[in-house]
């Protein structure tokens, strides 16, 4: 298994990518995880400077392992501008030579999506993998609450409705378990799917909220319950177990204080606990 850090940790910080790279290599991570915000931002206002640092990436070993996006599956009035920006998306993915674009399925539970709405939905990211697919890239759902992806049998069935072979899977390990699924068995079930990792922890289910979008992304949301991998609910043992010797990365996704600090602590303690498991 590969690591990588996303970019996203640092969205509150004034840090370059430059600086970035710089932490990623000097802690051995494999690859960065690079939010599309940041990537659009990148290509708009300072291309050369990042060809640069890409080329620098990939002379040290590392790579640009997803970008990481939001496409609008759930109109049919907005979804000309969805694949205007898919478009755009492809576009930053294969500037950084990327082969993963991960977003999400809808912006509902999947219990409040009715036949009607989820085929859409169904037909919307139909399309949307064919798009990817012409292109060689894969597009990837991530396991989410309010999304078609927040229990294992709405997930299943998304991913057999769709039945394209670019959609893939990011499977987070801690909002599987907040599903209700045991994270074994949804890795086990999803494994024909899965191509890549989101790795997080929380001390307690109390505080899930704190990873709903409006909060991680407001400057001032709250950080309560976020923790290090080894030291929330989610036992990430088992886990390891299973997946380290897997070929896909796995990205530290850190959205709490001291972003370049607990970076550090926690690729170390993941590559101590893969040594054990080896």
């Amino acid at each position: 298994m590969k690591l990588s850090l996303c970019t996203i940790t640092f969205r509150h910080q004034l840090i370059s990518f430059a600086q970035i790279v710089r932490f990623a290599h000097r802690h051995h991570f494999d690859g960065i995880e690079l939010w599309g915000t940041h990537a659009q931002h990148l290509y708009d206002h300072d291309r050369l400077e990042m060809e640069e640092q890409v080329r620098l990436v990939r002379d040290q070993g590392m790579s640009i392992s997803m970008l990481s996006d939001y496409l609008d599956i759930a109109t049919s009035s907005g979804f000309q501008r969805t694949l205007e920006k898919a478009k755009r998306l492809i576009s930053l993915a294969k500037w950084l030579h990327v082969k993963q674009i991960r977003t999400f399925a809808g912006q509902k539970a999947s219990n409040e999506v009715g036949p009607e709405e989820r085929a859409r939905y169904v037909h919307h990211l139909q399309i949307l993998c064919k798009m990817c697919h012409e292109h060689g890239i894969q597009l990837l759902v991530e396991t989410h609450p309010n999304t078609l992806t927040d229990s294992m049998s709405s997930t299943l069935a998304l991913l057999q409705e769709v039945n394209h072979p670019a959609l893939k899977v990011n499977l987070d390990f801690l909002h599987v378990w907040e599903s209700g699924a045991d994270p074994i068995d949804a890795y086990e079930q999803l494994r024909p799917w899965v191509a890549h990792y989101h790795l997080k922890n929380i001390s307690s289910p109390n505080h899930l909220p704190v990873f709903a979008p409006h909060n991680v992304y407001a400057p001032n949301g709250d950080r309560e319950g976020m923790v290090l991998l080894g030291e929330g609910v989610v036992d990430y043992g088992p886990i390891l177990e299973k997946i380290a010797d897997t070929d896909y990365f796995a990205s530290i996704e850190w959205f709490g204080q001291s972003p370049q600090r607990v970076l550090a602590e926690e690729v170390e303690w993941l590559r101590k606990a893969m040594m054990v498991r080896a």
